[in-house]
């Protein structure tokens, strides 16, 4: 049985705010990543299709680093708003981060068919920033790790002004 997350904080996220390439639930040609806890981890499970090929057998570096950037950012939403007494699916609509930084190493050539699993921790905590590290595994095999420093969306970020 394949695994998938229930809960995930990308499905609390307000419309205006869900259309992100990586983890938009609105992006008809999105990646659809969705966030959610795993204990006191958090998680995030995606079989990448066969366009995101890098070279034969082996999945695209570029998707790897997206993966890891949407886990970070929903990662620390989901943090943050538990923090503030709320999980997913109570109706409170979960605080926003972007990305301030992201860094990734690749550890192995990551296999094309199989479903890749992000395990995310928040390693460090300011008023503004949250750090997030995430370890990316297809089976049981680690493939990627990086680092996401997220920060809170600012209110008027999503003004086109």
């Amino acid at each position: 049985m394949e695994e998938f997350v229930l809960q995930a904080i990308q499905d609390e996220y307000p419309d205006e705010f869900a259309w992100c390439y990586g983890c938009g639930r609105l992006n008809e040609h999105g990646h659809h990543f969705r966030t959610g806890w795993h204990g006191e981890d958090t998680i995030t499970i995606y079989k990448p299709k066969q366009e995101h090929i890098a070279i034969p057998g082996y999945v695209y570096g570029g998707l790897i680093a997206s993966f890891i950037d949407c886990h970070g950012t929903g990662s620390a939403s989901l943090a943050l708003h538990r923090k503030n007494g709320h999980e997913v699916g109570a109706g409170v609509e979960p605080p926003r981060f972007v990305t301030a930084s992201l860094t990734v190493d690749f550890i192995k050539p990551t296999p094309q068919n199989v479903p890749l699993k992000a395990i995310g921790k928040v390693t460090e905590i300011h008023p503004k920033k949250w750090k997030v590290a995430t370890e990316v595994f297809a089976g049981d095999t680690m493939c990627a790790r990086g680092e996401v420093v997220a920060v809170v969306m600012p209110a008027n970020f999503a003004k086109n002004d």
